[in-house]
C-alpha cells in the first residue's frame, strides 16, 4: 500500500488497505458506514434482546468503480477529513472517473455517491463499470420490497427482536437510486450522475427526505450544502499544531472521526450515544456490538464539550433518556437510585453479554455524574438540571451510591465492596481507588447542586461523601488501585491515573509522582490505547515534557495507514476506528499541552509544549457563553474572546494571584503574558451570568 504524502486534510494512497477493517468510515451522527462496505447502521436502531443487542445492519447500495476496459494509469483513494468526502480518482488513457462519497453532514438521512466522467481524448464513449455488493437481505431486518418511488426503488422493515420486552422493534425505510452495471459517457466531455440513499423509520419521513435530496440535486446544493456544513464546524473550533505532519494529521484525523460521530449543529432530534467503534461498526459480535461505555463519557465527551456544549449535552440527554433502564438496574440489584449499565443501546438497561462487567463494573455511574458535572461548571446551564432531567440523573445516582456502601466499623468509613475498576484485570474487589473516589466526586457535585438548585440534601450524602474510604498508603506515599492491591500485580489499563485528571482528585505533587511511576511500570504495555494518553497527561503536569511524549508517543502504534483508523490494541486487535483511543489522544493535545482543567469556578491553564510543537492554537474554546481562542508559545500564551453566544453576559477576566492585576479579556482584544500557570473566570466585578 502506497501512502501519499503531504496534505494535513487529506488521507490519500494508491491501494486500500488490505485489512477492510481499516477503511475510511463516513458518517454523521444518524447515518454511518464503512467505504465500500455493504451495509448502514443507523444511531439508535439495535436488534436483538439483552446481551444479544446489536446495531442492525441494513444494506447498503454503495458501489465501488472498475474500469471497464482499459488499462488504468493511475488510482487514487483519498479521504478529505475537512469535508467528510471520500474520493476515488481511476485515470485510464482516454478518460478520468471521479466518485465522490459522503454521508450528508447536515441532510442526516442522505448518503450521497457522485460520479463523475471526462473523456480526455474528444467525445467517443466512455464507459466504468460499478461493482457493487447490494442484496436486499439483512440478518436483523424483515425486509421487503415496496412499490417504486418514482423511478427509484424503495424497501422497509423492522428489526427481528426488540432490546427488552416493553421496548418495540424498530422500523426501517430506504429509498435508493438504483446502481448499473456501468456507466457510459457518449456525445460529450463529461457526465456526472448522482446516486443518492435516503434512509428513515417511517415511510412518511424517507420520502419527504428523499425528496429534499432531490430539489437538492436540481438546484446544484447537495454537495455544496455538505461541504459548508463541515466548513462551519471547521470555522467553530479547531486545533492548530505546528508540527510534524504526522502529528497534524493525527489531531484532525481524530477530531474529524469524533465528530462524525454526532449530530449536525442544531439538531434537535434523539440521539443514542457512542460506541467505542462509532456509528460504522458495531455489527453482531464485533466492535462492542455498537454498545455504549464509559469509552462516550470519559474518553470521547470532554473533547466535544470544550468546543460544541450543545453537542455534547446530545450525549447527556442520551443519559437522560435511559434513566428508567438505569433505574430499573438498580433495583433488580436491591438498591435504590439508578445504576447506569456497563453496557448500554436502546434503554439504559443492561447489555453486557457477559453478566460480570455488568454486575460489577460499577465505576460507570460515577463517569456519567462527570460528565454532567464538566457541563455545568463550563456552562454555568442550570436550567438543565431543573427542568430538562439533569437533576433527576445527578440524585439518582447519588441515591445508589448511598444505597451501595457498607459502614465500616473496624474503619469507620464507608466502603464500597465486590466491584471491578477500569483495571479489568482484576474483579469482585473491595473499594477501588479510581471508583470510590468518583463516588466522593459525584455527591459533591449532587450537594453543591442541590444548594444551586434550592433542593433538599439527605444527610446520608453528606455522610457517605466525607467518609467513603478511598485506598491510600502513607508510607509509599501512592494510592493502592483496591483494598489488597500489591505493588507488582499487572493493570490492564489507566485506572487510578485518572484520579489527577480527569477526576481532579486532591493529592500533592509527591503522590501524583509516585502514582504515574508505579502504575507506569505495572500496566500492560499490549492494553488499549487510550491509556498512554492519560499517563502523558500527568507527565505534564508535573513539567516532565520528555516522558509524557514518549507516552503519548506509544499511542502512534494504534493509528493504521492510509485513513488513520485507530485500533484498540497496538497489534491491530479489537475495535477499529477506536474512537476511545483518539478521544483520550486528543485530551492529551487539549488538556495535557495546554492544562486547561474545567474547575468549578474557573478554567485553568498551566501549558508546556514540547520541542517539536513550535506552537498550539486552539481555537473555539467554550466558556460560560465565551468562545476562546488560546495561542501557545513555548514562552509566551495569548488569549482572545472572539465571540459571546446566545446573548449571555459573563465577562471574563485572567487570574493569576491576589498579589498581580488581573487581565480583563473584552471581544477582539487579545492579552499576551509569559507562558505561566492562570486561570479565565468570571470577572470579579460580575458575579452573575445571564
Amino acid at each position: 500500500m502506497s501512502t501519499m504524502e503531504g496534505d494535513q486534510w487529506i488521507f490519500s494512497s494508491n491501494s486500500l488497505p488490505s485489512d477492510p477493517r481499516l477503511m475510511a468510515t463516513l458518517a454523521n451522527g444518524y447515518l454511518g458506514t464503512q467505504v465500500y462496505g455493504d451495509i448502514f447502521h443507523v444511531n439508535g436502531v439495535y436488534n436483538g434482546a439483552g446481551g444479544n443487542c446489536h446495531r442492525a445492519d441494513i444494506p447498503s447500495p454503495c458501489f465501488r468503480l472498475v474500469a471497464a476496459k482499459e488499462k488504468v494509469l493511475t488510482e487514487t483513494f483519498a479521504l478529505n477529513i475537512k469535508t467528510g468526502t471520500f474520493i476515488h480518482t481511476l485515470q485510464c488513457p482516454s478518460f478520468t472517473a471521479t466518485q465522490q462519497i459522503f454521508a450528508h453532514r447536515s441532510y442526516c438521512h442522505l448518503f450521497v455517491n457522485i460520479v463523475t466522467l471526462m473523456s480526455t481524448q474528444g467525445s467517443h464513449p466512455v464507459s466504468v463499470n460499478l461493482q457493487s455488493k447490494f442484496k436486499i437481505e439483512s440478518p436483523d431486518l424483515n425486509l421487503q420490497e415496496g412499490p417504486d418511488f418514482g423511478e427509484y426503488k424503495y424497501i422497509f422493515g423492522s428489526t427481528l427482536q426488540s432490546e427488552t420486552d416493553s421496548c418495540p422493534v424498530k422500523s426501517i425505510h430506504m429509498i435508493w437510486t438504483p446502481v448499473p452495471p456501468s456507466l457510459e459517457l457518449t456525445g460529450s466531455k463529461e457526465k456526472t450522475w448522482v446516486f443518492l440513499t435516503a434512509v428513515c423509520e417511517t415511510e412518511n419521513n424517507v420520502k419527504e427526505k428523499f425528496d429534499e435530496g432531490l430539489t437538492l440535486i436540481a438546484e446544484m446544493q447537495l454537495y455544496s450544502s455538505h461541504e459548508r456544513a463541515w466548513a462551519e464546524f471547521w470555522a467553530q473550533s479547531c486545533i492548530e499544531v505546528e508540527s510534524s505532519l504526522s502529528t497534524i494529521q493525527a489531531v484532525n484525523g481524530c477530531l474529524y472521526y469524533l465528530l462524525s460521530s454526532l449530530p449536525q449543529l442544531g439538531y434537535t432530534g434523539e440521539f443514542y450515544g457512542i460506541s467505542p467503534g462509532g456509528l460504522s461498526n458495531g455489527r453482531s459480535k464485533e466492535d462492542y456490538w455498537g454498545h455504549v461505555f464509559w469509552d462516550q463519557d470519559i474518553w470521547v465527551y470532554p473533547n466535544i464539550l470544550l468546543f460544541y456544549p450543545e453537542m455534547a449535552k446530545h450525549i447527556l440527554k442520551y443519559r437522560i433518556r435511559t434513566l428508567k433502564g438505569a433505574l430499573q438496574n438498580a433495583q433488580e440489584q436491591g438498591y435504590k437510585g439508578a445504576k447506569f449499565p456497563w453496557e448500554s443501546a436502546l434503554t439504559g438497561c443492561e447489555v453486557c453479554p457477559d453478566s460480570i462487567y455488568g454486575d460489577l463494573e460499577l465505576h460507570i455511574n460515577g463517569d456519567v455524574l462527570l460528565a454532567f458535572q464538566q457541563y455545568y461548571y463550563l456552562t454555568k446551564d442550570l436550567d438543565f438540571f431543573a427542568s430538562a432531567g439533569g437533576w433527576e440523573v445527578v440524585s439518582s445516582v447519588a441515591e445508589y451510591w448511598c444505597s451501595r456502601v457498607v459502614w465500616s466499623e473496624e474503619e469507620q468509613s464507608y466502603h464500597l465492596n465486590g466491584v471491578m475498576p477500569p483495571d479489568e484485570y482484576h474483579w469482585d474487589v473491595n473499594n477501588s481507588t479510581y471508583t470510590n473516589a468518583l463516588v466522593q466526586t459525584s455527591l459533591h457535585f449532587a450537594i453543591d447542586l442541590a444548594v444551586s438548585l434550592e433542593h433538599h440534601i439527605p444527610d446520608i450524602w453528606k455522610d457517605v461523601a466525607s467518609k467513603i474510604k478511598v485506598p491510600y498508603d502513607p508510607k509509599i506515599k501512592y494510592h493502592p488501585e483496591f483494598d489488597g492491591y500489591e505493588i507488582g500485580q499487572t493493570v490492564k489499563q489507566a485506572d487510578v491515573v485518572l484520579l489527577g485528571y480527569p477526576m481532579m482528585f486532591p493529592m500533592t505533587i509527591e503522590q501524583r509522582m509516585n502514582d504515574l511511576q508505579i502504575y507506569e511500570s505495572l500496566t500492560d504495555p499490549d492494553g488499549p490505547a487510550m491509556t498512554w494518553s492519560m499517563f502523558a497527561v500527568g507527565w505534564m503536569e508535573l513539567k516532565k515534557i520528555q516522558v509524557a511524549q514518549q507516552q503519548l508517543e506509544k499511542c502512534s502504534a494504534n493509528i493504521t495507514e492510509p485513513f488513520k483508523i485507530w485500533t484498540e490494541n497496538a497489534d491491530g486487535s479489537g475495535a477499529v476506528n477506536f474512537l476511545t483511543g483518539m478521544g483520550g489522544f486528543l485530551q492529551a493535545i487539549l488538556f495535557g499541552y495546554t492544562g486547561l482543567r474545567i474547575a468549578k469556578t474557573h478554567l485553568s491553564f498551566d501549558p508546556i509544549l514540547p520541542d517539536d510543537i513550535t506552537r498550539l492554537l486552539i481555537t473555539g474554546v467554550f466558556y460560560l457563553g465565551n468562545k476562546l481562542n488560546f495561542t501557545l508559545y513555548s514562552d509566551i500564551i495569548t488569549i482572545e474572546v472572539t465571540s459571546v453566544l446566545g446573548g449571555q453576559n459573563c465577562t471574563l477576566e485572567v487570574y493569576f494571584n491576589q498579589l498581580e492585576p488581573r487581565l480583563p479579556l473584552n471581544i477582539g482584544r487579545p492579552v499576551s503574558f509569559p507562558t505561566r500557570a492562570g486561570q479565565v473566570q468570571l470577572k470579579e466585578t460580575d458575579s452573575t451570568c445571564t
